[in-house]
């Protein structure tokens, strides 16, 4: 967790402004109702082992989105990297099983004090098995251009 955590706190951001904070819950009955933070695509939360909330401030860089993100996928590849499982959950624009907003809910279940945004979660957990790694698709390269579009 450690390690998942630093990575994400090495991350790249624009101008250095770091406008990100993470909240790590370990609570499995905190994680149980973290898992209600969306109507569907959070359920696993509640048998997570961990989960770490990234929070940004708008007030602090306005590329607190993309900041916020480069903190998700550089914790959500260690994770991988170290034999962790992982899932990204969107929380941003996404809305609760009860009907709020994910961001209502999240701030409310854990406090968090205006102006910090929800990016995302990461769940956390030892999976059962590794998945088989993909074979890489040569259709994406056509995603691909040179020089112009």
């Amino acid at each position: 967790l450690d390690h998942i955590v630093r990575a994400g706190l090495l991350s790249a951001s624009g101008r250095k402004r770091q406008p990100w904070e993470l909240v790590i819950v370990r609570d499995h009955a905190t994680l149980s109702k973290l898992a209600e933070c969306r109507d569907s695509g959070a359920a696993m939360l509640a048998g997570a082992d961990a989960a770490i909330v990234v929070l940004g401030n708008p007030e602090v860089a306005d590329t607190w989105i993309e900041d916020c993100s480069i903190v998700m996928a550089n914790m959500h590849l260690e994770a991988s990297a170290s034999g962790v499982g992982s899932c990204w959950i969107q929380g941003r624009m996404r809305t609760a099983a009860d009907g709020r907003s994910t961001q209502d809910f999240v701030t409310e279940l854990l406090g968090v004090p205006e102006p910090w945004q929800l990016e995302a979660i990461l769940s956390l957990g030892m999976p059962a098995e590794q998945p088989e790694h993909r074979e890489f698709d040569e259709t994406l390269l056509a995603k691909v251009h040179s020089e112009r579009f």
